[in-house]
């Protein structure tokens, strides 16, 4: 008797993704219909398509399994204002094709998108697109959105790319865009190539911004990123500058420049956390760097 065999043989899977990129916002045979963007450009696609790919779409569209036998399922068009036709377009081609087309312009907010859809491989596909397409324009805002979804990966090779052109990235405007934590994050950092006193000036301007656009007074928008901030190393000189324009904002609270004075005034760190005593990557040598030292004889 001869014994059965049985088996799954994959075809070309390039073949069947071709095909599929095909349905791509195709009318034929669409079933539904979005709405997307201010531009409201019309998006079609089909429910089993998207239904099967995602759970979020699967909601959407009436496909959880909690309706009633013979209810009609949302007909649509479903409107989605606040997601760019790009971004929408993006995620679709994943749901069709399990690949993705991205530039720099839309990455972040595909991103946004993936993890609001629950898409974790499509997450992971931006995740990769925008550590290998990082510029100093956009770390910052890279930066921010990792840290807001917890990409733990991106948040470091974000830091270290900061770490690298610091000089250059406290001058973009994702900088001036930074929320207080995340701005305090970067600030702890013992590798910015940057010295203190410019340090101390792009936070002043980032405080300004962020008073404009909160409406709220610049010593409290700061008070979170200020605490991270080196006073020590200041020469004397540049801390009694600080010390007058300080007058004008009160950036920093006036028992932070006192701990900074009595840092000199005893030639040691005495009093102040170590770690506003320990230059940073960039700091610039001053001669009383060496009285900060705890080691130091």
């Amino acid at each position: 008797m001869a014994r059965s065999c049985s088996a799954r043989l994959q075809g070309e899977a390039a073949a069947f993704t071709a095909a599929l990129r095909t349905l791509v916002n195709n009318p034929q045979f669409s079933d539904v219909t979005f709405v997307v963007g201010r531009e409201q450009q019309r998006v079609f696609a089909h429910r089993c398509v998207l239904a099967c790919r995602c759970q979020a779409f699967r909601g959407m569209l009436g496909g959880c399994g909690e309706d009633p036998p013979g209810s009609v399922p949302p007909q649509g068009p479903f409107v989605l204002g606040n997601v760019q036709p790009d971004v929408f377009l993006a995620v679709i081609e994943f749901l069709y094709t399990n690949s993705v087309s991205l530039n720099s312009h839309i990455a972040l907010e595909v991103l946004t998108s993936s993890v609001e859809y629950g898409l974790q491989d499509l997450c992971k596909l931006c995740v990769e697109f925008i550590k290998d397409t990082l510029s100093v324009e956009q770390v910052c805002e890279a930066l921010q959105a990792a840290v807001t979804y917890g990409q733990v990966d991106l948040q470091q090779h974000c830091l270290a790319f900061i770490e690298s052109c610091t000089a250059a990235v406290v001058r973009t405007r994702g900088f001036h865009e930074l929320s207080d934590t995340v701005l305090a994050r970067v600030l702890r950092s013992d590798r910015l190539a940057v010295d203190e006193l410019d340090l101390v000036q792009a936070v002043r301007e980032w405080a300004h911004v962020s008073s404009a656009v909160l409406g709220r007074p610049v010593p409290e928008v700061a008070a979170l990123p200020v605490r991270e901030l080196r006073l020590p190393l200041l020469a004397p000189s540049e801390l009694a500058t600080l010390e007058s324009h300080n007058q004008r904002d009160l950036l920093i609270p006036v028992e932070s420049i006192a701990a900074a004075w009595r840092a000199h005034a005893l030639r040691r760190g005495s009093g102040v956390p170590p770690q506003l005593c320990r230059p940073r990557r960039g700091t610039q040598p001053r001669d009383h760097h060496r009285h900060l030292d705890p080691h130091a004889k």
